[in-house]
């Protein structure tokens, strides 16, 4: 009796409609392995509060590898100002970059400023890693000689080859700060320069291992969900707009029409209507109605659909 009180309820439409959100992941996690060093990444901010300086909006760079951060204030984004930063900031400072990725921003696709970077680096324009180190701007310092949990080094020890004073360390003297020797220092600060490659390289394999430690923490979640052409699906009611407490937390069906790959299907509703590309997270099957067999394989009906 439980079992068909358990089939009897999964081919209710109503009650799937009403059913919990599902949180596990689809698909094995896909890293994005950090690049080189010299890989630069360029975002602005949103507006600084008012005040009586015209700078508004701040503009950063991020070295990917080290997550060296570099900003400024500007009193507006423009081409110009862009690349007078690229030169000052990046160029002058650490040299020309292999790379700089930047995002989606109009002063970064402007042909101004694609001639510009063309004569001194390649550039791309996924919005990845910048993200994180925004809210830092406020404690640069604090950023750059913070050490990280992927690479266990800071940022200042990877780009220099050695650790940064802080001025905490100038009010209350430290052990190296009370010991200073300029002689020595110096003779220290050459050899560290001769020993940065080694110290990246170790950086490197500890992200590494870091990254690995995540899939792995990552997949052990994973249930798969396979789906094929025909198939009936419900989308998440909230995936495109907000929807109330009491309202569905499912809506459709919807009917797969292809399968795209790395947990993305195209489907659309049963009557004409446009296609929907979404992942794994915001769809889940529906038992509680048939294809047609009228329908053919390709589970379609009406006007053609289109997929990408």
């Amino acid at each position: 009796m439980k079992q068909d009180a358990i089939r009897l309820v999964s081919k209710c439409e109503r009650c799937q409609k009403h059913s919990s959100l599902i949180h596990q992941p689809a698909e094995p996690s896909l890293p994005c392995y950090p690049p080189a060093p010299l890989c630069n990444g360029d975002r602005h901010r949103r507006p600084f509060p008012s005040g009586r300086r015209p700078e508004e909006v701040p503009l950063m760079a991020v070295d990917y590898f080290t997550k060296w951060v570099e900003a400024e204030p500007l009193a507006r984004i423009t081409e110009g100002e862009v690349m007078k930063f690229i030169w000052k900031n990046i160029i002058c400072h650490f040299g020309i970059p292999r790379e700089i990725i930047s995002d989606n921003g109009r002063q970064f696709q402007g042909q101004g400023y694609r001639n510009g970077v063309k004569a001194c680096a390649s550039s791309n324009s996924p919005q990845w890693l910048i993200l994180r180190p925004m809210g830092k701007l406020r404690s640069q310092i604090a950023s750059w000689t913070t050490p990280r949990g992927s690479t266990g080094e800071s940022p200042f020890s990877l780009v220099y080859g050695t650790e940064a004073i802080i001025p905490a360390e100038l009010s209350i003297p430290s052990h190296r700060v009370m010991n200073f020797s300029e002689e020595c220092n110096e003779n220290l600060l050459r050899e560290n320069l001769d020993l940065i490659e080694e110290l990246r390289e170790k950086a490197f394999l500890r992200v590494q291992r870091y990254k690995n430690i995540m899939i792995s923490s990552y997949n052990r979640r994973v249930k798969s969900r396979k789906f094929q052409v025909g198939d009936l699906v419900l989308r998440r009611a909230d995936a495109l707009k907000p929807i109330g407490k009491l309202d569905p937390t499912w809506e459709g069906p919807y009917k797969v029409t292809s399968v795209l790959g790395k947990g993305l299907t195209s489907w659309k509703t049963q009557r004409v209507g446009p296609c929907l590309d979404l992942g794994m997270f915001t769809i889940s099957r529906n038992t509680s109605r048939k294809q047609d067999p009228s329908e053919g394989p390709s589970g379609q009906r009406g006007r053609p659909c289109s997929v990408p």
